[in-house]
């Protein structure tokens, strides 16, 4: 281990310029969306494009890293507590699907990098996605089991279905009950009786 203040200012450095740009681009795509420009957010933040590129060389790892750090999180005890609190596992199910949907919209533009992680294999969101269709797959299985959800589904299935809906309730111009009502379609799709 280094003995140099100097190394250990930079790492300081680093760490409150990484700080500062996942703050500006959490700001920034809240208020304008995803398609806010690199550079915005680097002003935004106060560093330079090369600073922030050093921490997050594309938008999808600047996403990713907001994803998994302010958002994901929330959504895995969300997860937590549906599975402890909801002793019905249709319902359980119905409020999975609709935690994913919100996660889903956390910021306007979000389900279109999520849908481009199942066509670019590398993508640094298919990680988060994979866990998410596992927790969707436990959720089903367990509805499948009592009987509320149809055998022929899988978790995969579900995940792409709620992100078809965040899209497509993102997107809409057509009002705020767009989500709600694509939720019911998809329920009447997945329940059983």
């Amino acid at each position: 281990m280094s003995n140099d203040p100097s190394a250990r200012r930079v790492r300081a450095d680093a760490t409150r310029n990484r700080v500062q740009i996942l703050e500006a681009a959490a700001r920034a795509f809240e208020e304008e969306g995803l398609n806010v420009s690199m550079d915005s957010i680097a002003k935004q933040a106060g560093v330079g494009p090369g600073t922030l590129y050093r921490h997050f060389p594309t938008r999808d790892a600047l996403l990713a890293a907001l994803l998994l750090e302010e958002h994901y999180a929330g959504l895995l005890e969300t997860r937590t507590r549906i599975a402890a609190q909801e002793p019905d596992a249709g319902r359980a199910l119905d409020a999975w699907i609709g935690a994913l949907g919100r996660w889903m919209n956390a910021y306007d533009g979000l389900p279109e990098p999520l849908r481009l992680a199942w066509t670019r294999p590398d993508s640094v969101l298919g990680p988060a996605c994979q866990t998410l269709i596992e927790a969707t797959d436990g959720f089903l299985g367990a509805a499948q089991r009592a009987g509320k959800a149809r055998s022929s589904l899988n978790g995969r299935d579900l995940f792409l279905g709620a992100l078809a809906i965040a899209w497509a309730g993102g997107a809409s111009k057509a009002g705020s009950d767009t989500q709600t009502a694509l939720h019911d379609v998809m329920r009447s799709g997945w329940a059983v009786g």
